[in-house]
């Protein structure tokens, strides 16, 4: 089983294949080493440190408390309820099958 996330209308938009990133048509988003997150040409552009959620400066982008998924002001950005995403008013907007919620999560903030 493959690790795919699609959006709402069940269009493949991105794939994980270990500790790699891919968009819809196979082209690298990025990749993840240990906590930190990089872009497709190997820029640092985000960090995961425990719950929270930071941009490659260093700046809080959001944090996680459970399936909730909040922006750096607390507000609610968006929910994963099993394999489905959802945003902050309770739209399903994506759907991931064979991912861990770490994937999910870093491709809510980083790579969608």
């Amino acid at each position: 089983m493959g690790q795919f996330i699609y959006d709402r209308s069940g269009r493949q938009i991105g794939r994980v294949d270990g500790n790699y990133y891919y968009n819809g048509s196979g082209s690298p988003l990025g990749r993840v080493e240990g906590n930190f997150i990089y872009n497709g040409s190997g820029r640092q552009i985000g960090k995961i440190d425990g719950n929270y959620v930071y941009d490659g400066y260093g700046s809080p982008l959001g944090r996680t408390d459970g399936n909730y998924l909040y922006d750096r002001l607390g507000r609610l950005m968006g929910k994963i309820d099993g394999n489905f995403i959802y945003d902050g008013s309770g739209r399903q907007i994506g759907r991931a099958d064979g991912m861990q919620r770490m994937e999910i999560i870093l491709f809510f903030y980083f790579y969608l």
